[in-house]
């Protein structure tokens, strides 16, 4: 088409001096219609080289930008092209009037650049934005011109999985707000530069982990647009308070999310052996690999939010049967057509040839490269997790919870019946989280185990078990503890056939599977034994109690002998008001015996802090207390956390856990309760000074005890107030022991109506302080 220029007013409206690049100049027409088509010419000729500007419809698409602080450039396969760019800087139009369309988005994706940082996804050998959920993110928008918030409307759009849908949470609408808030979906402009917009999005700690598609749309002028898809992903996030997977402790999130390469162990107890094995969990491919797995699970992405349910699909997936998953278990010695599992040194490899046939098993494994695959997939996408031995790891097959071994009359073994084994080792895994769905107490480690032994609900997976429960023997909980208790904790029952055909109980050895069960230490490549959270030490009383109470679950309930009676009642509860930090907590057990005769018992009790999540930090106290009850007596114990014990071990929400337990000399009765509580932390009293009104400074007081009997250093009050005060950190420095101390803060409210004033207090010693007043904002006169 030959270049065509015009200066002649009537071709072109009011820019007489433009050039025109692809348009044939038409001949006058008079009258009426020649004036008509004077008006009519610029829009022709806007809509035809700049079709940005009058988008037909919502599927109208623009360029994408595709690096960090790239400036926006045309996209040379829409008409858009310099057409617009000179339209921009050399026709003097008022542009907002014409539609608004997205230019580009630069998602701020490079691993150097401050969202891959920020989010700890720097790691990772991809091109890709890679992100955590629960934590804001910030991208830039270019416009075709400047945002006008009155007038213009845009928002955000995340899609995943094959069939989005809002009421899933897998198409998300991203609104635009004035404030953030905590654990949604929002975005706000942080910045702003001509045509070009910052945006700081936030998303909620529950949401769905995956691969999403961006789109920025806009709406001005009745006009809709839509930019060009964006991908991005989302994972789990260790360092979201929010998030179930939250793990307190920046070293351990070092070493149980962040560490690439780590130590298996094998062997036998007697001689373990370890073996350096790369998980590469950032490894170039082993994110898009991890995300197929999840996909080729056929699991809908509405179930991949909650980490139980990723966790259970992952222990499937990791092993071929009944879903071709990533590999093949074999034992024979024979490798032929594979590779033997002593030949693997790491995961990446196994992840990538996975991938790279589409999903075809891998040749071969045991299960400690189960293991070791299943720590590389927990890892990349945000669980901490750990690969565990077990040595002298029973395998019970017929859920008796108990390891049993047959003989005929004469004392020779059945091998028709004798299918539970001992091995020397096994090799599973852990991994933490919260457990939402169980009683508290039970977060925290929970055993995962993917090598193919057992089938739980119809597939070959196994846990997520919680270790707490585990080590309590309470198998009823969810999911597969049953399993995983008798690989650390049963006992090796010895059965003889009588004539008759049935069988009596001629034997049962105690001590005899779950030994130095086996971690690597955080920070140091050295060996952790963690057998404790397992089990509590062999032969113990309360070690007695936990396995005989899993066998009352199992197939062979009777194997120990039942209570003769259950007469026993215990009880706990608080002593006086509701605790307050700083001070001793007084708790009271009560026991009482509902027969005529006398009861004994030994009450072993514990003191454990605990994470608002039900996840145990640390046992703070223990005490043993016999008892003897004559009959029909009750007895009262008044038992006490004294502040000395927890004052170092308390986390944000001062949650605190009793666990009693005993058994009644007499009749075998097993005695169990738990108590929860948390420890009553000071107020913030804010007071208003001054009459509150739009545009006029007025001053709050916030008043503070120091409840503790020791300074409290680098103590930080934030003060906050949706039309009162934008966030405002303040440094108070050093409160003494029992002194109480007043902030003054002045401010000048910006909205009118009822607004609340919201403070906090932080510092190491002390959390969980934070006081709310209510004023009253009138509008200025």
């Amino acid at each position: 088409m030959p270049l065509v220029t015009s200066r002649q007013r009537s071709a072109v409206g009011r820019w007489p001096s433009i050039t025109l690049v692809g348009v044939e100049e038409e001949p006058e027409k008079e009258g009426t219609e020649g004036a008509e088509s004077q008006g009519r010419g610029c829009s022709r000729w806007i809509r035809r080289m700049c079709p940005c500007l009058y988008p037909r419809s919502r599927n109208y698409v623009v360029d994408q930008g595709t690096s960090d602080g790239d400036a926006a450039k045309p996209n040379k396969e829409t008409e858009m092209s310099c057409n617009y760019y000179h339209l921009i800087y050399y026709c003097p139009i008022n542009t907002q009037s014409l539609a608004l369309a997205v230019v580009s988005v630069d998602l701020l994706h490079s691993p150097s650049g401050q969202n891959r940082k920020e989010h700890h996804t720097d790691h990772y050998h991809t091109n890709q934005l890679v992100l955590r959920r629960g934590q804001t993110f910030q991208l830039f928008v270019t416009l075709s011109r400047p945002f006008t918030p009155d007038s213009d409307r845009l928002h955000l759009e995340l899609k995943t999985g094959p069939l989005p849908m809002v009421s899933k949470g897998t198409h998300v609408i991203v609104p635009l707000v004035e404030e953030l808030e905590d654990n949604c979906w929002e975005a706000k402009v942080v910045e702003k530069a001509g045509s070009r917009i910052k945006l700081s999005v936030n998303s909620p700690a529950k949401a769905v982990i995956g691969q999403y598609q961006l789109t920025v749309v806009t709406h001005s002028n009745g006009v809709e647009a839509t930019s060009t898809p964006s991908d991005l992903c989302f994972l789990f996030n260790p360092w979201c308070e929010e998030d179930t997977v939250f793990l307190d402790d920046e070293e351990l999130r070092k070493e149980y999310v962040l560490n690439d390469t780590g130590l298996i162990y094998y062997g036998t107890e007697k001689q373990i052996g370890c073996r350096t094995w790369n998980y590469g969990q950032f490894d170039e491919g082993i994110l898009e690999a991890c995300l197929f797995l999840l996909d080729k699970s056929s699991t809908p992405p509405t179930g991949r939010g909650d980490p139980i349910n990723v966790v259970r699909v992952i222990s499937a997936m990791i092993n071929s049967l009944d879903d071709s998953g990533v590999l093949e278990g074999d034992w024979s010695g024979d490798y032929t057509g594979g590779t033997a599992p002593t030949s693997w040194v790491g995961s990446v490899d196994i992840l990538r040839q996975y991938h790279k046939r589409g999903g075809k098993p891998v040749k071969y494994g045991q299960c400690w490269v189960f293991s070791g695959v299943t720590t590389t997939v927990l890892r990349c996408l945000g669980i901490p997790g750990r690969s565990v031995t077990n040595f002298c790891s029973a395998h019970d097959t017929d859920v008796s919870l108990t390891t049993d071994i047959y003989f005929d009359e004469n004392m020779e073994p059945l091998s028709s019946l004798n299918s539970d084994s001992i091995w020397n080792f096994h090799v599973w895994n852990d991994c933490w989280m919260a457990r939402p769905d169980l009683p508290a107490g039970m977060g925290g480690w929970q055993a995962v185990d993917a090598t193919p032994q057992e089938t739980s609900q119809g597939t070959f997976c196994c846990g997520p078990a919680s270790l707490t429960a585990i080590r309590s023997g309470l198998v009823y909980l969810p999911h597969d503890t049953p399993f995983i208790f008798a690989e650390v904790n049963s006992d090796k029952i010895y059965w003889q056939r009588r004539a008759d055909g049935t069988f009596s109980q001629i034997h049962a050895e105690q001590k005899a599977v779950g030994h130095f069960i086996s971690t690597k230490a955080v920070g140091r490549d050295e060996r952790e034994d963690i057998t404790e959270l397992y089990k509590f030490t062999e032969g113990t009383e309360e070690e007695r109690i936990a396995v005989e109470t899993a066998c009352r679950y199992g197939t062979k309930p009777n194997v120990y002998s039942a209570p003769t009676a259950n007469d026993v009642t215990i009880e706990i509860t608080l002593k006086g008001e509701e605790p307050r930090m700083g001070e001793n907590a007084t708790l009271t057990i009560t026991l009482s015996n509902k027969s005529s005769k006398p009861r004994s018992t030994t009450l072993h009790s514990q003191m454990a802090v605990m994470y608002y999540t039900g996840v145990t930090k640390a046992t703070v106290r223990k005490d043993n207390v016999p008892l003897e009850l004559m009959g029909n007596e009750e007895k009262t114990v008044e038992w006490v956390l004294p502040y000395k014990d927890y004052q170092d071990q308390l986390l944000d929400q001062a949650a605190l856990m009793l666990t009693v337990t005993g058994r009644v000399v007499e009749t075998g009765q097993v005695l169990a309760t738990q108590h929860n509580f948390r420890l009553r932390t000071p107020d913030l009293i804010i007071t208003p000074i001054g009459d509150a009104v739009v545009g006029r400074e007025m001053s709050a007081k916030i008043t503070f005890t120091n409840p503790l009997p020791h300074p409290l250093k680098d103590v930080v009050f934030r003060l906050e107030g949706l039309g009162l005060q934008s966030v405002r950190e303040v440094a108070m420095g050093d409160v003494g022991q029992r002194a109480t101390v007043n902030l003054t803060e002045s401010f000048v409210p910006t909205r009118s109506g009822p607004r609340k004033l919201l403070a906090s207090l932080h510092c190491q010693q002390l959390t969980q302080v934070h006081g709310v007043t209510e004023i009253m904002v009138q509008e200025r006169q």
